[in-house]
């Protein structure tokens, strides 16, 4: 048999098995996520374009990659829309990443926005230090 072209429509076996994820995990999402809408045909079979099937890659390395909640990505999706999360390639960098240029998290208004005292703010600036860090020779390896 030979392979689907991309334009492809997949069913939800193929997207699960392309994903990794359970069916059931897909159906799930469809409940959260209303931006997913696979076609249903006859019987509740349900067919995923290839726009949801990069939306569903998106979401997907959100909530797995970037450690998202499913509140999270509803809120990403709203401020971001899902116009952004389909043009991003997923393979090489959260899509937060791509926030985070605009929004350095030790810029001094970033810091006044949150009142906490001046020792939890060294601890976390030292946290944040260190995580930095350590992605930095994450991404070495």
């Amino acid at each position: 048999m030979s392979p689907k072209s991309p334009e492809a429509f997949r069913t939800i076996s193929e997207v699960s098995k392309d994903l990794s994820l359970p069916q059931h995990v897909l159906r799930f999402w469809e409940t959260k996520f209303v931006q997913i809408k696979p076609i249903k045909r006859g019987g509740g079979r349900r067919y995923y374009r290839p726009e949801d099937i990069k939306l569903l890659k998106g979401i997907k390395s959100l909530l797995y990659n970037d450690g998202y909640t499913i509140r999270g990505v509803q809120k990403v999706i709203k401020e971001n829309g899902t116009k952004n999360l389909l043009k991003f390639d997923i393979k090489n960098k959260p899509f937060t990443e791509t926030q985070k240029d605009n929004n350095d998290p030790l810029d001094s208004k970033n810091l006044s926005q949150h009142p906490i005292n001046d020792s939890k703010r060294k601890k976390l600036l030292n946290v944040l230090d260190d995580l930095i860090q350590l992605r930095k020779q994450l991404k070495n390896k």
